[in-house]
């Protein structure tokens, strides 16, 4: 029987797959599978795969014949995974020696539906411990309690699928998958739904996970229109969120939050194309202008004043062309 199952998508990451196929080498486990998903790559990453297939324990290798996001390549590792429990890494990314026996542990002592982890972010050379933002460690608890409140970072953003471990019955329910060709913010509405529709879950330490920022290929760092599917993901999260029956109660922060992404992509707007900055704006706006305006207020009351200030002049346009409509 599987105990555990890593899904691990790759899309051009040869100069880093090397690692986190090390990393996995060093948690492999005769009841652990890898199932390493090639995202259509065009370098050698998919001849690394092919041979890890043969070397590494418990490797199961996957091909996407054509490019289609890590949202589908996580769906796809999720179908063929066999594991009693199941988590994720990024093939940009890797792991210390041991973290996921000690993860799995921990899930198993605690018998919740999930567990989340603190990780490492690593820039260049520096490191630095990022945690979950939710202060009790080690308790069992129904997950909606982590979603409020509504002006604090909390466990809903901290959105990383890698930062933890989930029991297969999340899949059987319909909770685990991605939304399908999603290509930033695939884990928003992810993160948001578990919060939402889970049972159980608890915070643990563990940061064993190391976090690569700064990759050129990332979709963080290119600005081209997939970086726009965040208007997309946080759509659905406020449409689920406003359907759930305690949407009244837990609305208000998907509207702030999604509120504070579009202004921190609009005081990033140089990093775009000049084409797919126009449409930021024009989705932007648009976004802003489906959000009930009352909440949308407050939001913008409880920020600073750079973002405040941006989100204000993006409502204001929005007004004054109704106007001229």
């Amino acid at each position: 029987m599987v105990k555990l199952s890593v899904i691990v998508p790759f899309c051009n990451v040869r100069p880093y797959a090397s690692d986190a196929l090390r990393s996995l080498r060093a948690n492999a486990r005769e009841d652990f599978e890898f199932i390493l998903v090639d995202d259509c790559s065009h370098d050698e990453t998919p001849d690394l795969l092919a041979r890890a297939e043969s070397e590494l324990p418990g490797a199961v290798y996957v091909r996407h014949e054509k490019n289609e996001g890590v949202a589908t390549a996580r769906n796809s590792g999720i179908d063929r995974a066999r594991g009693e429990y199941l988590t994720f890494l990024d093939g940009d990314d890797w792991l210390a020696p041991g973290h996921y026996p000690r993860l799995l542990a921990a899930i198993e002592e605690l018998g919740c539906d999930f567990v989340r982890t603190d990780h490492v972010r690593c820039t260049g050379r520096a490191r630095s411990v990022h945690r979950v933002p939710h202060g009790r460690r080690g308790v069992v608890m129904n997950p909606r309690d982590a979603i409020l409140p509504a002006d604090r970072s909390t466990s809903v953003d901290y959105a990383y699928a890698w930062a933890g471990v989930y029991h297969r019955r999340l899949v059987d329910r319909g909770l685990l998958h991605f939304t399908d060709g999603l290509r930033t913010a695939e884990d928003r509405p992810w993160i948001w739904r578990l919060h939402r529709e889970a049972d159980s879950f608890a915070v643990v330490g563990l940061p064993g996970v190391f976090y690569r920022r700064g990759v050129a290929s990332s979709l963080t760092r290119i600005g081209d229109v997939r970086q726009l599917d965040f208007i997309r993901a946080f759509d659905q999260v406020v449409e689920e969120t406003a359907g759930d029956p305690e949407g009244d109660r837990l609305l208000p922060k998907a509207v702030r939050t999604y509120c504070a992404v579009i202004a921190h992509h609009l005081s990033e707007i140089d990093k775009f194309e000049p084409a797919v900055a126009k449409r930021l704006r024009v989705m932007s706006a648009a976004a802003i202008g489906r959000l009930p305006r009352e909440l949308v207020t407050d939001a913008l009351d409880t920020m600073d004043l750079d973002r405040s200030s941006r989100l204000r002049r993006l409502r204001r346009r929005i007004t004054t062309a109704r106007g001229a409509a």
